[in-house]
């Protein structure tokens, strides 16, 4: 029957190359995107300097300036509405896609267009970014060399003849390649990928990661220098004296994260009941941002430098309560009016802030703590975008990265987990994912070992199946079936025997209605009717390539035969077995079970003698 024809193996025209071939010729192609995207990291760089030095300052350079010194005056709300103007126009004449961060984009491209980013986005994201933040927009370039990185290595994906899994991995490799090449931190780049765009970690993907990441990095190094695009001097991080208080700022940070997220989308709600068209919000954005920077002009551009001023510890409590109020709330109107730009460097110029102010705040309630305002500040910089993001394990990385300090680990870890902690509790969904759910996508942000490739079929199958003999008329089995024999009813499937119970066919319900329906005159027996060389599985395999092995041949149905003889039965495996095993995991992960402690005690109860009665 057609039901058991095994289809050609070539699935969509792929070529049947073995998996390492395949591994071989992805890594090559992550070079070239980690390549690429060295580049256009540093381009975008350069443009947002270009664009902010002529409009702030009048004067070519390509190196992003601190735009707290400008020189425009009243002028810098003309400045401000203008770039929110031409971003409102990008958006609706060119593509909505450059609104956001883009790290959600990216997701988006995965989850509902099989990796598939529009050329038009690789074009129009950069330049729109740059021109937001070259025009005081408070955003970092990051997030768009992310979407922008990953669209180039979506295009070569889709330009190149390979799988949507692989087209993935690309794209995946030219987000990564983008972070390296901006912050010079390879390692948290691929944790970044794996955490946010992938939720995989197999070799398929790994390799390609590290290689694209480091070719981006070479890239900034000869481009850009060979430190951290955040220049940090050695920390004190206190160590083990400080615990305790890097266990009260990770509460503090935790709950600011999910004030933080909350915030955001709360102004997003803000602009979509506007009663204008969403070209003229950004605008709006513009103008709150304009207004805010003439008393707070520290809030305008990217502010790299002033990461660093507060991680070195540079700043008075008046400056950093700046940076945490009026920092955020431009960020959250500009973002939440739909423009474009990336939402790392503010939140963690922010998250430093909030961490040197805690630090302050408790040295001078507690002189001897004699806490270091810039050790709590990097921590605090990466305790609030992880929480927000749930990405902890890479900026627990990231900021080791920029630091190069094994000291910062300790305070980095606790500090980072007890924030998720808070987050997971208060937040439904991470900053990320929120823009995405109320789209009606579901992003699943953990990951696991799936539990069907860990059983094997041996673990699930029947091992005493029902069997019939191949000389067994169909009519018999109709008659047998319409009885409710309760051996012959329960399967959709039946395993064909011959005389010396050696395996001889299968055949389905499918088949025996297909024979009833055609009234033949002549018996026809279940062999006839049922298919004589059916696909099997071997109890030493895997659930998950026996799974596979029946959806690529469209088979409800395994029977389970010995390696050293393929017609020895030894057991069946049917859909009910596989779920057998997803049952399995789910009753490790719900039931609790009793401890030595319950133990005892109840077997103290069952030995105590009842009390006489009086």
């Amino acid at each position: 029957m057609t039901e058991h024809v095994k289809p050609d193996v070539r699935a969509n025209n792929t070529p049947a190359q073995s998996a390492t071939a395949r591994l071989v010729q992805l890594s090559i192609l992550a070079a070239i995107v980690g390549v690429i995207a060295g580049f256009v990291a540093y381009l975008l760089v350069s443009l947002i300097g270009l664009i902010s030095n002529l409009v702030f300052f009048q004067r070519i350079g390509l190196e992003i300036p601190d735009l707290t010194n400008h020189n425009l005056g009243p002028w810098v709300i003309v400045v401000t509405v203008v770039g929110g103007l031409i971003i409102g126009f990008m958006a609706r004449y060119g593509t909505s896609k450059i609104r956001g961060h883009g790290i959600p984009e990216a997701m988006e491209a995965i989850v509902i267009n099989r990796s598939r980013i529009s050329p038009l986005v690789m074009l129009l994201k950069p330049l729109s970014a740059a021109i937001a933040i070259g025009t005081g927009g408070p955003f970092g370039a990051e997030g768009p060399i992310i979407q922008t990185g990953g669209a180039f290595g979506s295009i070569i994906g889709q330009f190149l003849h390979v799988t949507a899994a692989e087209r993935k991995v690309l794209l995946a490799c030219g987000a990564a390649a983008g972070m390296a090449a901006t912050f010079s931190t390879p390692i948290a780049a691929v944790i970044l990928a794996i955490e946010l765009l992938l939720f995989e970690f197999k070799s398929r993907s790994f390799i390609p990661l590290v290689i694209a990441t480091t070719r981006a990095t070479t890239v900034h190094f000869g481009l850009m220098g060979r430190g951290p695009m955040l220049e940090v001097n050695p920390l004190d991080f206190g160590i083990p004296n400080g615990l305790p208080f890097y266990l009260i700022l990770g509460v503090i940070c935790g709950v600011f994260a999910v004030g933080y997220s909350k915030a955001l989308y709360w102004f997003e709600d803000l602009f979509e009941r506007l009663p204008i068209h969403s070209m003229w919000w950004p605008a709006i954005g513009g103008l709150v941002l304009g207004i805010v920077a003439l008393f707070v002009p520290r809030v305008l551009g990217v502010g790299y430098g002033n990461i660093s001023g507060i991680i070195n510890n540079e700043f008075p409590i008046t400056v950093l309560l700046s940076i945490v109020i009026f920092k955020s709330l431009v960020l959250f109107v500009t973002l939440g009016s739909g423009t474009s730009g990336g939402l790392l460097a503010p939140t963690f110029m922010v998250g430093a802030a909030l961490g040197a102010l805690f630090a302050m705040a408790v040295n001078a309630i507690f002189p001897e703590a004699n806490l270091s305002p810039g050790a709590y500040a990097l921590v605090g910089m990466a305790a609030v975008f992880g929480a927000a993001s749930r990405a902890t394990f890479t900026f627990i990385i990231f900021a080791f990265e920029i630091t190069r300090d094994y000291n910062s680990i300790l305070p980095l870890m606790l500090v980072c987990v007890i924030a998720e902690l808070i987050a997971l509790r208060f937040m439904k969904n991470s900053i990320m994912t929120e823009k995405l759910a109320r789209r009606g996508l579901r992003i699943h942000q953990e990951y696991e070992a799936d539990v069907m490739m860990q059983v094997s079929v041996a673990d699930v199958m029947d091992v005493d199946p029902p069997t019939i003999p191949d000389t067994m008329l169909i009519s018999e089995l109709a008659d047998r079936i319409a009885k409710n024999d309760r051996e012959l009813t329960r399967r959709q499937g039946l395993i064909i025997v011959d005389k010396t119970g050696a395996l001889a066919g299968i055949i389905t319900r499918g088949d025996i209605l297909r024979v009833l329906e055609q009234s033949k005159e002549e018996p026809v027996t279940v062999l006839e009717a049922g298919t004589r060389a059916p696909l099997v599985a071997y109890p030493d395999e895997l659930v998950h390539e026996a799974l596979d092995n029946m959806l690529q041949n469209d088979v409800g149905r395994l029977p389970v035969v010995s390696r050293e003889d393929s017609r020895k039965l030894v057991g069946y495996l049917g859909r009910a077995a596989i779920l057998e095993a997803r049952m399995k995991r789910l009753h490790e992960e719900s039931v609790i079970e009793p401890g030595w402690l319950q133990t005892w005690r109840s077997a103290g109860e069952s030995t105590r003698q009842p009390e006489p009665e009086e």
